[in-house]
């Protein structure tokens, strides 16, 4: 790959990924300040996301990867996303704001998969090639929280105008990224993928679909941390909260590293075990930390986000493309995003939202029940899927 390419690539994922992380951290603490909203409010407007999540497969399947060039539709969004940051700052109302959330979340959802599409269309080898163009992803969310957090704007909506600066200035140098033509007609895949469903083989095997079921469980904790954990941090009094909170995206980095040795050393019963424990452990430390004695405990929810995530839904990544047949894997990992990201986040986001605000009262939190909740679901995904899951260390393919 030549170096202005490379260049390039990940310029547009660094800048992609610093969009997202320049607002959505921040979003629950923004609509507390300004528009008064309710938990059940933050809940439904990072549920917008999971609906987006949903929907936008068919958008890139079946629109933009068949009728036209990626980096341009990539392009079109973006500008159009950066505006409907900026109108989501002019808005009072919590009922528009979430229409505003959602609309945007509709407009950036496809966005990651063109970014893929345009980044793998200039590699010969994407299997190394591409975890050094993606990784700039990482560090541009972590730049925009570091951002925020040096710049003091985290309880201001100048959030949202950052996000909305870089949108626009990634939606106009999309217009140079390398072009990457439609596929046409002939090799619309993509589309006939996210409409299909012959993925659904690999819940007729049951080791899979115990995994299937717990993957949709565990949403529910993982949206308590993504909706309401910079809340809770702004509420104890942490300074700048969205700034530590890059710990856990570098906590991520560097776990995500030990994937492939322990995939295959200690399995994926094991993996996931680990990971749903340090769920319910993060949940521990927030329950009983506070910023006097015990903000060792808040800062080590924060950095366990990295054996959180990869060892649970990086090694379910990798546990699903080994489950399923060379026919089915693209639609495979389509329909475990749409299980976790789509309807589990969209069922998390829900619950998290009407659980925050059945244990407070006029603005203030029990913070401390509300984080036993997701620590009791953890519980029970550990025990089902110990008592449920049973795959053979190395792994069968499904039938």
């Amino acid at each position: 790959m030549k170096p202005t390419i490379f260049f390039k690539l990940s310029l547009m994922m660094f800048l992609q990924y610093f969009i997202w992380g320049a607002w959505y951290v921040t979003l629950g603490i923004y609509m507390t300040t300004f528009l008064g909203s309710s938990g059940t409010q933050i809940g439904a407007a990072y549920g917008a996301l999971a609906v987006a999540t949903m929907i936008s497969p068919f958008f890139v399947g079946l629109v933009a990867d068949k009728y036209f060039a990626s980096q341009k539709i990539m392009g079109v969004l973006h500008l159009i996303g950066g505006l409907l940051l900026f109108l989501a700052t002019r808005i009072d109302s919590n009922s528009t704001f979430y229409w505003v959330v959602l609309f945007y979340s509709l407009l950036y959802m496809p966005t990651i998969a063109l970014s893929n599409s345009v980044a793998f269309n200039q590699m010969t080898d994407p299997g190394k090639q591409f975890p050094w163009i993606r990784v700039f992803g990482t560090l541009g969310w972590i730049v925009a929280g570091l951002s925020i957090g040096i710049l003091s704007i985290e309880k201001t909506a100048a959030t949202f105008y950052l996000a909305t600066a870089i949108s626009i200035f990634l939606g106009l140098i999309c217009w140079f990224l390398p072009h990457t033509p439609p596929k046409g007609a002939k090799t619309s895949e993509a589309g006939s993928e996210a409409l299909s469903t012959d993925s659904l083989v690999l819940l007729k095997n049951k080791p899979y679909l115990v995994f299937f079921i717990a993957s949709i469980l565990v949403c529910v904790p993982l949206s308590f941390y993504y909706s309401f954990a910079n809340v809770f941090l702004n509420d104890v009094g942490m300074d700048s909260p969205a700034s530590k909170m890059v710990l856990g995206q570098m906590s991520e980095a560097l776990f995500i590293l030990a994937i492939p040795f322990l995939f295959y050393r200690i399995g994926v019963k094991n993996m996931i075990l680990l990971g749903v424990g340090a769920w319910i452990l993060r949940y521990v430390f927030f329950a009983f930390g506070n910023m006097e004695s015990q903000s060792w405990m808040l800062y080590a929810g924060i950095i366990l986000h990295g054996i959180c995530y990869d060892f649970f839904f990086v090694t379910g990544y990798m546990y699903t493309e080994k489950k399923a047949n060379a026919k089915i894997k693209n639609a495979a990992q389509g329909l475990f995003t749409f299980a976790t990201y789509g309807l589990g986040m969209f069922f998390g986001t829900w619950f998290a939202g009407k659980t925050v605000d059945f244990y407070s009262v006029e603005s203030i939190h029990d913070w401390k029940q509300i984080w036993f909740v997701p620590a009791y679901i953890g519980i029970a995904v550990v025990i089902y899927f110990i008592l449920f899951f049973k795959e053979d260390r190395k792994i069968q393919t499904a039938e």
